[in-house]
């Protein structure tokens, strides 16, 4: 997922920058209102969505930088003559990136980082390293969780872990609609750790590796140990199943995550909050 840190590489490298925001969308686009790229001569933060229209914009955009012009404003139909489909209309603003439009850019990604929904991996064996990659493509804050330095010292660079004792105390101090994905080593930890996010109501995801024979087992612990057989409703037991009864770590973590991304955008949706990509800038473009 895009980080501040990326923005500020990206400007800090290009000292001539048009930003380019979708202020009007009629009909069907790409993406939605305030979707928002940056364009340099030689370089490209974000997207509107690819295709003719943002060929279209990025041209427009450089030709303003080579011609020294300010700003320009786009009303672009979104059909045959610019060689889509969509049937909608839209109008983008180009408007020089001064010092106040870069702050205000910057703002912007922080409030939609803040905002970004976090989900934990418990456990950096073969299917949460895979799972792991995965999400942090995704707009979510990820973080594996791991008793293990060995296994959290094979997780590619840039992918934020801890070295945890007691996993299960991050369940009760992660922050409100975190969404939490299980697969330790140890199954006694697994339960633990589960028994903990079922307990977070607010949660939109609590799933775990295992079977139907593992899922009959937590069931039966869970309850003697005074959980709420209600709650077992929410446990996704086994993650990444889709019907395919596909073993492969990279099929189950692939599946996984967009178990994930559902239940997070259905929860968020039910709160009256759908996530509109267009909306939250540049980061959700990547």
């Amino acid at each position: 997922m895009t980080t501040s840190a990326t923005l500020e590489t990206f400007l800090a490298a290009n000292s001539d920058v048009i930003a380019c925001e979708l202020t009007s969308v009629r009909g069907s686009s790409p993406r939605e209102e305030g979707t928002f790229m940056l364009v340099a001569l030689g370089a490209i933060f974000g997207t509107i969505g690819g295709g003719a229209l943002e060929y279209m914009v990025i041209d427009h955009a450089r030709r303003l930088i080579a011609e020294g012009r300010a700003e320009e404003a786009m009303d672009v139909p979104l059909g045959p003559e610019i060689g889509q489909c969509c049937g909608g209309r839209v109008k983008v603003e180009l408007r020089y990136a001064d010092a106040v439009i870069r702050r205000d850019y910057a703002a912007r990604l922080e409030v939609e980082i803040a905002s970004t929904p976090q989900v934990y991996v418990f456990g950096a064996g073969h299917v949460g390293r895979v799972l792991a990659q995965m999400l942090a493509l995704l707009p979510v804050r990820m973080e594996v969780i791991d008793t293990r330095q060995d296994e959290l010292d094979q997780l590619p660079p840039g992918i934020a872990h801890r070295r945890v004792a007691m996993p299960e105390a991050v369940v009760r101090s992660a922050p409100k609609g975190s969404a939490f994905v299980i697969m330790t080593h140890d199954h006694a930890l697994d339960f633990l750790i589960a028994a903990e996010a079922l307990n977070r109501l607010d949660s939109p995801y609590v799933g775990m590796v295992g079977s139907k024979t593992k899922r009959a087992k937590f069931a039966s612990w869970f309850v003697e140990q005074g959980g709420d057989k209600a709650l077992l409703q929410r446990l996704v037991l086994p993650i990444g199943a889709q019907g395919l009864g596909d073993k492969r770590p990279s099929v189950i973590a692939v599946l996984a995550a967009a178990e994930v991304m559902v239940q997070i955008g259905g929860r968020e949706a039910s709160n009256g909050r759908t996530p509109t990509p267009g909306k939250q800038g540049v980061a959700s473009g990547f």
